[in-house]
């Protein structure tokens, strides 16, 4: 349990520096940074609640990630260079933390408890 707790809390942590970098720094649409830096903000919501082993937010959570999944398909896809490759990284973190996310909220269940 508490390794899927750590493997939630790194992957989402780092899907959140990912984003932020990817478009103020690495490969930003417009140079020097643009708005959809923004785009980090939701991943902050389920934070706290996924480094304190919250079930209820590894439940929802995995849901939210869902998004970034496919933004990181649909800019894997179209985008050329390094934007591509930071996209194939958002898609391998967003899939790392939905099923540490689901697992964890599966073994932590009341049911499995006793």
């Amino acid at each position: 349990m508490k390794t899927l707790q750590y493997i939630a809390s790194a992957s989402l942590i780092a899907l959140i520096f990912l984003c932020v970098a990817w478009e103020l720094w690495l490969a930003p649409l417009r140079p020097g940074g643009s708005w959809l830096v923004l785009k980090a903000l939701p991943l902050l919501a389920p934070l706290m609640g996924i480094l304190k082993g919250r079930r209820y937010t590894y439940q929802w959570a995995p849901m939210l990630v869902l998004a970034y999944f496919t933004e990181g398909v649909a800019r894997a896809w179209s985008d050329k260079g390094a934007s591509a490759w930071l996209a194939g990284g958002e898609v391998a973190l967003s899939v790392v933390f939905f099923f540490a996310a689901i697992y964890y909220a599966k073994f932590s269940a009341p049911s499995r408890q006793a």
